[in-house]
């Protein structure tokens, strides 16, 4: 006999758990939180995503696939290496102005206590903080052998660097810093630019 059909949206329902795992994270989102703010019950989430740690998962790769990929687009289409990271550093300041979003990153704020995620959403989170750095360093790697960067420079630590920044820009986000605050660090960091890339303004 055919199953049921489902009576919601899979992709609204999704959206709206990581707006929950996003704003409480992952061991203070309960179910009820989740199938509240789903418009579903729990049968129908296990029965739709399997269970918590499965939602979850899918809601991280949502979050990449969306949040992720509008923060990091101008590291994919800058001309320039520092237009690259600056670019990054400043869509993050921007993005904490916006109204009825929750603050900071769900993947840095996941990976502050890494105990409370189960194992194979624990291996997700860091698989994508992982790609993420080997991102920035492959961009600069790049530059560096366009000649953007001195020879003596070294990529890796310029994408720790501004990676550290950025995050740190995220959790002073979520303790309420806004736009102007989180664009003035922005603007220090990239002050340092030049000495890490070591480029000689005349």
């Amino acid at each position: 006999m055919a199953g049921r059909p489902r009576s919601f949206d899979r992709d609204e329902a999704l959206s709206s758990a990581l707006r929950v795992f996003w704003s409480k994270g992952y061991a203070d989102a309960s179910m009820t939180d989740l199938t509240g703010a789903m418009g579903i019950n729990a049968p129908s989430l296990y029965a739709a995503f399997g269970s918590k740690e499965d939602l979850f998962r899918e809601a991280v790769r949502l979050y990449t696939e969306t949040e992720g990929a509008s923060l990091w687009a101008s590291v994919r289409e800058a001309s320039t290496a520092r237009e690259a990271v600056e670019g990054l550093l400043l869509a993050t300041a921007a993005v904490s102005g916006q109204c009825g979003r929750p603050q900071g990153c769900l993947l840095a704020l996941s990976g502050m206590n890494p105990d409370t995620l189960p194992e194979k959403a624990c291996s997700e989170v860091k698989q994508v903080r992982v790609e993420s750095m080997a991102s920035m360093r492959e961009r600069l790697e790049a530059a560096k052998a366009a000649g953007e960067l001195a020879p003596t420079a070294d990529p890796a630590a310029i994408a720790a660097f501004y990676l550290t920044v950025q995050q740190g820009m995220t959790f002073r986000a979520r303790e309420g810093a806004g736009p102007e605050e989180l664009t003035a660090i922005a603007r220090a960091a990239m002050l340092a630019w030049d000495g890490l890339a070591g480029v000689r303004r005349s």
